[in-house]
């Protein structure tokens, strides 16, 4: 039969759309073309595919042969296709059962000595498989990543040879072992809160933060525990569920950065460079890839010196802190990424950063402080839950303080806390749409006046409103209480420090 069809997966965002691999051979001179909008990479594979055709012992077939990638309109690149498209051409010339392509899919990179290169993106491709019933066959590099995909049928090829001796049924490839996920292990290598010495209001709203997945500043001169305390934040978070945690390894196997099993559950955290360009923190490129923002997906981001960053590039936070997903359109493509972060972040509250500091130290001007936090603009703020102060703890006082509580017996009443709302509302606090918050963050007659005294005062926005609700119904869960009462609004009140006056008035 001079024509064969091979499956494969494209790779979108974190989609993996099917792609028909057909190849048609007709009379002519000899010569192979491949169409259906190929990128560079994928144009070469035909001197890749036929040198590994001829190295594993096959005969490249003397004819026109023309290979379609379909859907046509459908962008594709790299050098996943090559093993779908060497089988094509091998059973279109009747050197393996055509008959044997039915049921399963193929992805790999061909080494012109017919060995299989492991490809980025295989673990959607995987689950995508699993979810349409074909068996996925996969490079032997990838198989580790491709296991984590429970519901799917994977096959793990070392070769060209011995994909063909599997389809020809001489020899079926092993199927990749299934590693044992130890929850515990996310955390073995986290910092502990009990190294935190003093601080008790930002060991308080760290804790807050992580009950209710709540994004977090931290204000402080240099040296008071800003970065210790957001690097401890991992450790008091639950491990990941496996929906969760199946999405942000999606997002790390596109990025062609390794997932390791056996920290599956880890919740991932990113701390970019304040250097770091617009496209590096949410995505980007010519062939859209994901940003700092989506490799993220189910943790934290953690952003040290926050007005250092280019005002430009930190307005792009602004929509996906509030969806949780971000859209990269280019001309020629779009794609969409998750992004649903845990923003934390800390700054110095002046250019010196000694502002307010007991010492005296700092001789910034007011105008200077002013510029200083106006590179950080009102809707970006409005989009950050709490504000937190971090003081100078004294020498005497650091020598003298006892160790805090450990990261396991915060993380007990973090999990807790997070139960009661996974009950309530299926999802953490600060993801409560607006018409939920009305719902589920009622108050009585007293405190409601105490809020809406509180925001004509502060000048805080219909968005700060409802984040305070959101806060306060984290603070209550925490004490496991069913209302809002008024300690707990208060308390949320009074984690809007920047809201309170400007930094140059604090400083004065």
């Amino acid at each position: 039969m001079a024509l064969a069809v091979a499956l494969s997966r494209a790779q979108i965002g974190v989609r993996a759309p099917e792609v028909h691999v057909e190849v048609h051979l007709a009379g002519g001179l000899p010569g192979t073309s491949i169409v259906g909008l190929p990128e560079l990479a994928v144009r070469e594979s035909r001197d890749r595919v036929r040198a590994a055709i001829q190295t594993a012992g096959f005969e490249y077939p003397q004819r026109r042969v023309t290979v379609s990638l379909a859907p046509a309109d459908l962008p594709k690149d790299g050098g996943r296709y090559d093993l779908p498209i060497a089988l094509g051409i091998l059973a279109a010339s009747g050197q393996i059962p055509t008959e044997s392509l039915a049921g399963r899919e193929f992805i790999g990179e061909l080494s012109l000595t017919g060995e299989l290169r492991s490809v980025v993106g295989v673990l959607p491709a995987a689950l995508t498989a699993g979810a349409a019933d074909r068996e996925l066959v996969v490079p032997a590099a990838n198989a580790s990543e491709a296991a984590l995909a429970r519901n799917a049928r994977i096959a793990i090829a070392p070769s060209l040879l011995a994909v063909c001796a599997h389809l020809r049924g001489v020899e079926p490839l092993p199927s990749p072992a299934r590693v044992a996920i130890d929850p515990g292990a996310s955390r073995a290598n986290v910092p502990d809160l009990a190294d935190v010495r003093g601080q008790p209001r930002a060991r308080r709203a760290l804790e807050i933060a992580a009950a209710g997945g709540h994004n977090l500043l931290l204000v402080g001169p240099p040296g008071t525990g800003k970065t210790m305390l957001a690097t401890r934040l991992a450790g008091i978070l639950p491990p990941l569920g496996e929906a969760e945690a199946l999405e942000a390894a999606a997002v790390r196997s596109i990025a062609g950065l390794p997932v390791d099993p056996t920290r599956f559950l880890e919740r991932p955290t990113r701390a970019p460079h304040h250097s770091a360009s617009a496209a590096a923190l949410v995505g980007g490129g010519p062939i859209p890839r994901p940003g700092e923002i989506s490799l993220a997906h189910q943790g934290c981001l953690f952003l040290d010196e926050l007005p250092e960053f280019d005002r430009r590039v930190l307005e792009t936070l602004r929509e996906p802190l509030e969806s949780g997903r971000i859209l990269i359109s280019r001309a020629a493509r779009q794609a969409e990424f998750p992004a649903r972060f845990q923003l934390v972040a800390a700054m110095n509250p002046c250019p010196c950063g000694h502002a307010g500091d007991p010492s005296g130290a700092c001789r910034c001007t007011p105008d200077a402080i002013a510029r200083y936090t106006a590179r950080l603009s009102g809707p970006l703020l409005d989009r950050i839950d709490l504000h937190v102060e971090v003081p100078r703890v004294p020498q005497a006082a650091l020598r003298a303080a006892t160790p805090g509580e450990d990261s396991a017996t915060v993380r007990a009443r973090v999990v807790a806390a997070r139960a009661r709302q996974h009950a309530r509302a299926g999802k953490v606090n600060a993801w409560l749409g607006n018409r939920e918050v009305e719902a589920q963050c009622r108050l009585g007659a007293d405190d409601q006046a105490l809020l809406e005294r509180a925001v004509d005062r502060l000048g805080l926005s219909a968005r700060a409103y409802h984040r305070v609700l959101k806060v306060a119904r984290t603070i209550a869960d925490l004490d496991g209480a069913g209302d809002i009462a008024t300690p707990h609004l208060a308390e949320a009140l009074g984690y809007r420090c920047l809201d309170r006056r400007p930094m140059a008035e604090q400083a004065a």
